[in-house]
């Protein structure tokens, strides 16, 4: 119990800036902690869902509501999954070898077109978010807990490209197979939560997270030769951006 406690500390020091006791990290209290990792998703859904309550009971107007909206997630994470999307940018653009791709992954420089992807990245949600309504939310914010699950389940089951980094070194720790049906333990509840609240819609926002796993997964192993950190975090923000996406357009 006590290291299924401590894994659930590590998931969210790694993963969120939610302040969290101080321990050390240990292959013990690692083995387990990819198995929280949805569970930021559930937060980051429900203060969105608390914001818009809010926001709409205090009076605030859509523009002020949106730009809250789309800051949330990354206030909760830190900015971690949209690091991964601008430096996946940087070497999806540079149409350089794969080994030269995976060392600009490394590179903590911000390229001109990470800078041009993290602007429209930005603009196109904020026009997303707002034309949601507090129904679609409610579909949407299971979609944090399910991009994430899916990025867990990735990290145990999909090929790395390469030996060492941050990805590695929690998916070495990790207890496999169990956090794999953790995963899918995980996906199936979101899956059901978003069809719940929303039927059809909640149907078609799952599809497009499955359909975003299955481009992250084509993409990292034809240009990089397997999964990265950075990767996972471009699949986290891709597959949120075309879950909201999905939200808006069902009517």
């Amino acid at each position: 119990m006590r290291q299924i406690l401590q894994g659930f500390v590590v998931a969210f020091a790694m993963y969120s800036k939610i302040p969290m006791p101080k321990i050390q990290w240990t292959k013990e209290n690692m083995k387990y902690c990819v198995c929280f990792f949805p569970l930021i998703g559930v937060v980051i859904g429900l203060l969105m869902r608390g914001w818009f309550w809010l926001s709409q009971a205090a009076g605030f107007g859509v523009t002020f509501r949106t730009c809250v909206l789309i800051l949330i997630p990354v206030a909760v994470s830190g900015g971690i999954h949209l690091d991964g999307l601008l430096d996946t940018a940087d070497a999806l653009s540079s149409y350089k070898s794969r080994e030269e791709k995976l060392e600009i992954l490394k590179d903590s420089h911000a390229g001109a077109f990470a800078i041009i992807v993290g602007i429209c990245y930005f603009v196109l949600s904020f026009g997303i978010y707002s034309e949601m309504t507090a129904h679609r939310l409610a579909v949407l914010s299971w979609g944090f807990a399910l991009s994430r699950a899916f990025s867990g389940f990735g990290l145990v089951q999909l090929k790395k490209a390469k030996n060492t980094g941050l990805l590695r070194t929690f998916s070495d720790a990790a207890a496999n197979r169990r956090v794999a049906a953790v995963m899918a333990v995980y996906i199936g509840a979101a899956v059901v939560l978003m069809v719940w609240a929303g039927g059809l819609t909640g149907g078609i926002c799952a599809a497009g997270a499955l359909l975003s796993f299955v481009w992250y997964r084509h993409m990292s192993y034809s240009k990089f030769g397997g999964v990265t950190g950075d990767l996972a975090g471009c699949f986290v923000q891709t597959a949120e951006l075309v879950m909201a996406l999905a939200v808006i357009l069902c009517r």
